[in-house]
């Protein structure tokens, strides 16, 4: 499945109106990024996963389009594939059915993640048909996680991570699977500006125990993770700066071993489309 380098990952897509998602999804195919990843929220996602889906394939007719992600918790594995078969086999080429075990704070019913997230992909191995290891990728942060990814799907979409869990991550997956990277950009260009913004998306976040844990493992200290992130951990996570200077940290994270970047601008609420900065960064890509 191609991603191409550079795709869109927005939260728009699975809280904004619909008419417009389908509109932005068509500019977006344009303006030339290789694929759409449907962004979800601590909250979780309000649609069906592969009914938005299936509207921005509509609107296509070469990007991939990506659930980033499908809680294991919300819906039944034999239902997602069988919601997955129901496409048109021309829709299903182009979507990359992202997986992921949500949150403790959020699943009254949550246990071992690993444990969860291997039974659910036998469930989906089982299905008739089964929704196929080449059709899926895991969110995943940790190194038992992302193995776990290497081995039963496509490869890794990571969310919220610095230049060295990505070459970390590389270097847990091997080379063969994918890594597909979220990298969220602050469309301001000076960093006293951007952090308030940063600060306001990344406060949810703080609140998981498997975000701070990642953080932690990576070499950030309790201290950063206090009153909004501290400014070397909002620095790390989020970039800012004039569209080159972006274009120049985003090959930050292909050199430490990413085969896709899936941009998110951040915006003042979730269901906005940030399309004049989606195309001022489509142009420093071409």
């Amino acid at each position: 499945m191609d991603l191409g380098a550079i795709g869109v990952w927005s939260t728009a897509f699975t809280h904004g109106d619909r008419a417009e998602a389908k509109e932005a999804a068509a500019e977006l195919e344009a303006l030339g990024y290789g694929s759409l990843w449907l962004g979800g929220t601590p909250g979780g996602n309000p649609r069906g996963d592969l009914a938005t889906a299936a509207e921005l394939l509509g609107a296509t007719g070469r990007v991939t389009v990506a659930t980033g992600c499908v809680s294991i918790w919300d819906q039944p594995a034999e239902l997602l594939a069988a919601a997955y078969h129901a496409l048109p086999e021309r829709q299903r080429r182009r979507l990359l059915v992202g997986l992921a075990v949500s949150h403790a704070e959020f699943v009254d019913r949550y246990r071992d993640p690993r444990t969860a997230l291997a039974s659910y992909l036998d469930a989906l191995d089982r299905a008739v048909p089964a929704l196929p290891p080449a059709a899926r990728i895991v969110g995943a942060h940790g190194p038992g996680m992302t193995r776990l990814a290497a081995a039963r799907s496509l490869g890794v979409h990571s969310h919220l991570v610095d230049v060295t869990h990505t070459a970390r991550a590389r270097a847990a997956l091997g080379r063969t699977s994918l890594l597909a990277v979220e990298v969220t950009v602050v469309p301001h260009h000076d960093a006293r500006t951007a952090r308030p913004h940063a600060r306001r998306l990344l406060a949810p976040f703080l609140k998981l125990a498997n975000y701070r844990r990642a953080w932690l493992r990576r070499g950030f200290a309790q201290e950063d993770l206090a009153d909004g992130g501290s400014d070397r951990l909002v620095d790390a996570l989020f970039l800012y700066g004039k569209p080159d200077e972006i274009a120049q940290r985003l090959a930050a994270y292909r050199r430490a071993g990413a085969d896709h970047i899936a941009v998110q601008v951040v915006t003042a609420g979730r269901g906005l489309f940030a399309r004049t900065a989606w195309r001022d960064l489509a142009t420093v890509f071409r």
